[in-house]
């Protein structure tokens, strides 16, 4: 893809991330032939935008393939707010773990740094495109799908799996058992493959629970055993 083609590209997708009017698709001499191509046009509709990653985010992508793409600062949402349906496009929406960096990640390494805390959270994906990707490439482009992450009260990673749940609120259904250190451990070395992070950052894992899809009027609870809970409703 030339750099002309590729500022094309990322330019489009700014207009989409800024208005948010969705692109029908991209012409086929700019679509990404893979996930590094993709990660470029991320990268410089951020650069299109002047927006700058607070950390990475860990996405569950289609055939249950992980991608790493940026988190932003604007997408974090505290407990308890409510999200117009209308802003994320192809909504689904996981349980997701937000922990904030006590130290630095450099890209070289061994085990999980030190956090600052870790907080439940729920994830709510969203895209630039009208129809959603069909390849990881252009899925990568579209900042792995990232719409809103709305995290709770913040406290001591568990040292043990637990279990957790998403459910409408009031509701409690029996959780899935994760390995919290185990979906962190995943984010890390994602990050160190990115070239590593300053202390302070974020790492993001979504995809913890089943996909809920959201409804105008539902709120949705996280609920993370030992840990606590993230609530988020939809308008």
């Amino acid at each position: 893809m030339h750099d002309a083609a590729r500022r094309q590209a990322a330019a489009c997708l700014a207009e989409a991330f800024e208005t948010g009017n969705p692109l029908a698709a991209l012409p086929d001499s700019v679509v990404p032939d893979n996930v590094a191509e993709g990660d470029d046009l991320a990268a410089l509709m951020l650069d299109e935008l002047g927006l700058v990653s607070c950390g990475t985010r860990l996405a569950l992508a289609m055939d249950g393939v992980r991608l790493a793409g940026p988190m932003l600062e604007g997408r974090l949402l505290p407990s308890g707010s409510s999200l117009p349906l209308a802003v994320s496009r192809h909504a689904q929406v996981t349980a997701a773990l937000v922990a904030v960096l006590a130290e630095a990640l450099p890209e070289k390494g061994q085990g999980l740094p030190a956090f600052a805390a870790v907080h439940p959270a729920i994830d709510v994906t969203g895209s630039r495109f009208l129809d959603p990707p069909t390849s990881l490439g252009l899925l990568a482009a579209d900042l792995c799908g990232l719409g809103h992450v709305a995290a709770g009260r913040g406290g001591t990673l568990p040292a043990s799996s637990v279990a957790v749940t998403l459910a409408a609120a009031g509701r409690r259904p029996r959780g899935t058992t994760v390995d919290l250190q185990a979906a962190l451990a995943l984010a890390v070395e994602a990050a160190r493959q990115s070239g590593g992070l300053p202390a302070g950052a974020v790492l993001v894992v979504t995809g913890l629970s089943p996909v809920v899809r959201p409804e105008a009027g539902l709120t949705l609870a996280a609920s993370f055993a030992g840990l606590g809970r993230a609530r988020l409703g939809f308008a």
